[in-house]
């Protein structure tokens, strides 16, 4: 279950930032999994890490239910999408 997004138009580091960007554009996949791996255009992600904490917070999800280590669309939750405004209005 992943945890209730914290205040993060202000926590989010360059490498989130440009994630939450970047699933945004389209293109993404992650996999179904309790720690999911994202692939942008088809390639991994190079910073799991990342992906990993994105999608803890509630900020990326799959677009669908998977089978599990199946990938799907990635997409921007709603608090992602708020998140990623806040920082385009700044």
């Amino acid at each position: 279950m992943p945890s209730m997004p914290q205040d993060t138009d202000s926590d989010l580091n360059y490498r989130e930032r440009a994630t939450l960007h970047a699933v945004a554009q389209g293109g993404a996949e992650i996999t179904c999994s309790c720690e999911p791996d994202l692939f942008l255009d088809g390639l991994a992600c190079c910073d799991q890490a990342t992906a990993h904490r994105l999608a803890r917070d509630g900020l990326i999800a799959p677009a669908h239910a998977g089978r599990p280590g199946e990938r799907v669309p990635a997409v921007l939750t709603d608090a992602g999408k708020r998140a990623l405004s806040a920082l385009v209005s700044v």
